[in-house]
């Protein structure tokens, strides 16, 4: 009989042997690590050079290029861990011939992957900002953490069900691909929720994307506010989608490997 402690063993090996693949596989090009950086800072700095075209100075108190970067982060750390772990079930499809390789195992790694690159990103854009001489204040870094951490979760659920799906129906990926384009646009990236009248807020309130957004900008300048935006809702919607993305692997999750 094996032991619960040593399942946990097992299941620590594979994971971490499936993080070192991915990590190979990711970054095996000349840039590597530095391309992950490189890409957001240019993409970032574009748009805060035409957000500052439009408006000339502060957003509503935030530097322009903070206010830019908050919103691009939140962007990609949700788009890039929905991709990424919605096509690792199929991915490593042929490595559960081994039977210590689950799903879920490949789930977690490229969910944990993306966490940890975003992590080294933004600590490297902090360094940015300070060489640049960029004000770079944080009003609540617990809410700041906190939120980071719910929209991680959020996403590996929301990529879980993908996943999901696009075993039984793979034209699901082109609905995916599809959902996803207009996040740039509806997720208060670009702009502010108070940019809009009051009765535009309902139309956009709906994406949690648009609560994470704004919520991160208010808990590095308290004086931006968190108009229109609730932490509730993030938690609610948060707690709903990973019990749900859970309940569909706990069901399907036999089937997808006879797939």
């Amino acid at each position: 009989m094996i032991t619960f402690k040593e399942q946990l063993y097992a299941w620590r090996s594979v994971i971490f042997a499936l993080f070192l693949r991915e990590l190979q596989s990711k970054f095996n090009d000349k840039f590597g690590l530095g391309w992950a950086f490189l890409e957001p800072f240019a993409f970032i700095f574009a748009l805060s050079y035409l957000r500052g075209l439009v408006s000339g100075g502060d957003i509503h108190t935030i530097p322009i290029f903070i206010f830019m970067m908050i919103g691009m982060v939140g962007l990609q750390s949700l788009t890039v861990c929905l991709q990424s772990v919605s096509t690792s079930v199929r991915r490593n499809k042929p490595l559960y011939a081994f039977r210590q390789v689950q799903p879920i195992s490949a789930v977690i790694t490229a969910g944990f992957l993306e966490f940890s690159i975003k992590v080294i990103v933004v600590a490297l854009l902090i360094l940015a900002m300070y060489l640049m001489d960029t004000e770079v204040s944080i009003h609540d870094p617990l809410l700041l953490i906190g939120l980071f951490l719910l929209l991680w979760v959020f996403s590996i659920s929301i990529g879980l069900m993908f996943a999901i799906a696009a075993a039984f129906v793979p034209e699901v990926d082109k609905i995916k691909s599809m959902l996803t384009r207009p996040l740039m646009f509806i997720s208060c990236v670009f702009f502010s929720l108070q940019d809009l009248p009051d009765e535009f807020w309902p139309y956009l309130t709906w994406n949690p994307l648009v609560h994470f957004n704004e919520l991160a900008r208010y808990a590095c300048f308290e004086s931006y506010g968190q108009k229109g935006v609730s932490l509730s809702f993030l938690i609610e919607v948060t707690i709903a989608s990973l019990f749900l993305s859970l309940s569909m692997y706990h069901i399907t999750w036999k089937k997808v490997l006879s797939r």
